[in-house]
């Protein structure tokens, strides 16, 4: 699916579902962004049923439920919290706003599904982290650039495989379209989005964790600036990191909002993972200046080169694996440590960054 627009990007997939109608039901609740449709859109694919959406906002929850007519608009967040049928509050509130929700649904007894970034700060990290303890609910985020992504999980599966060996190094770009007029105001507010490394620079090391089977990582240098955007000072326009994971593998990427207004999406990510036996070149969103789907892999070892156009040919494996983990209280689709990490480590980028001086 092909979108100008990163905000309101919805992909959706191939039906798989794992449950019946009415076996696993869940809600929605804070539309800040756009991203809540994507992560809708996988819930129902894997059978997931949409009882409830509520938010202050009149006009957005009239939006979600023109896309989603099948649900019902809850008069308030308890309503959904006190509805024993709901196993699982899905949202996309506003950054900084994000864990305190997540904290009071588990609290509530409900399994929680965010956007991402999860958090801000780390006393935010910890306090959920104390939640999650505490009532024993799961705490998800929504890794869209990998987990949504068909191309991306494909590159998952050939790793799994052994198809590449050992993975020693990835790099990864994560260029998006500012769609400056349409932003809301605390889009550039650092304290409500958190700062570029923080919010979408979350999706980068997620990946990194992930595809180099890393459960920690070193942050060895990181850097942001604010290069275009004299008006909105607290924004962050670009950023870059480089990070050493526990078993040895290196990573490096970079995300920016300068996606030039005549690409046919809202930006061109890639990925290139360097393995011992194979590389692996995830063109996730265009093939620029050849097709504007998404979703081509490119892989070269020792058999010689492939391409996958894979748009419909994978599927989103991790919604339904995510709902047969709140069902049976596994760790299939992802640990909790995992998404822990790479929440920490996105945190810890952003707080050691260096701030490029420019001549805004």
């Amino acid at each position: 699916m092909a979108s100008k627009d990163g905000m309101n990007y919805a992909p959706k997939g191939k039906i798989n579902r794992v449950v019946k109608e009415g076996e696993f039901n869940f809600a929605t609740a804070a539309l800040d962004h756009g991203h809540i449709n994507g992560m809708t859109n996988g819930l129902l694919e894997a059978g997931a049923t949409l009882k409830w959406v509520y938010d202050p906002d009149a006009e957005k929850v009239a939006a979600y439920k023109e896309q989603f007519p099948q649900v019902q608009v809850a008069d308030s967040l308890e309503q959904i919290l006190e509805d024993p049928e709901i196993h699982l509050v899905t949202a996309a509130a506003i950054p900084n706003k994000r864990s305190a929700l997540g904290n009071h649904v588990m609290r509530a007894g409900k399994d929680y599904f965010t956007d991402k970034t999860a958090f801000t700060t780390m006393e935010q990290l910890e306090e959920t982290k104390r939640v999650v303890k505490e009532t024993g609910q799961k705490f998800w985020v929504y890794f869209s650039e990998r987990l949504h992504v068909e191309g991306a999980v494909f590159a998952g599966q050939l790793i799994k495989d052994g198809t590449i060996g050992d993975v020693i190094q990835v790099t990864g770009f994560g260029p998006h379209r500012l769609d400056k007029e349409v932003r809301p105001d605390w889009f550039f507010k650092k304290e409500q989005y958190g700062g570029i490394l923080c919010d979408i620079g979350s999706h980068q090391i997620e990946q990194f964790l992930y595809y180099t089977g890393n459960e920690d990582a070193e942050v060895l240098h990181s850097k942001v600036a604010n290069y275009a955007n004299q008006d909105t000072p607290e924004l962050e326009d670009y950023g870059d990191a480089t990070l050493l994971g526990a078993n040895g593998a290196t990573f490096t990427f970079k995300v920016d909002w300068f996606t030039p207004d005549g690409l046919n999406t809202w930006g061109d990510g890639r990925v290139f993972i360097t393995g011992t036996k194979g590389t692996i070149e995830v063109r996730k969103y265009i093939d620029v200046a050849r097709e504007e789907s998404g979703d081509h892999l490119y892989l070269v070892t020792a058999d010689g080169e492939k391409h996958y156009s894979l748009t419909g040919e994978v599927g989103f494996p991790f919604f339904g694996e995510m709902i047969k983990d709140c069902i049976n209280r596994t760790e299939v689709a992802m640990t909790q440590e995992h998404i822990f990490k790479a929440q920490e480590l996105c945190l810890i980028t952003q707080e050691k960054a260096m701030i490029i001086p420019t001549k805004n």
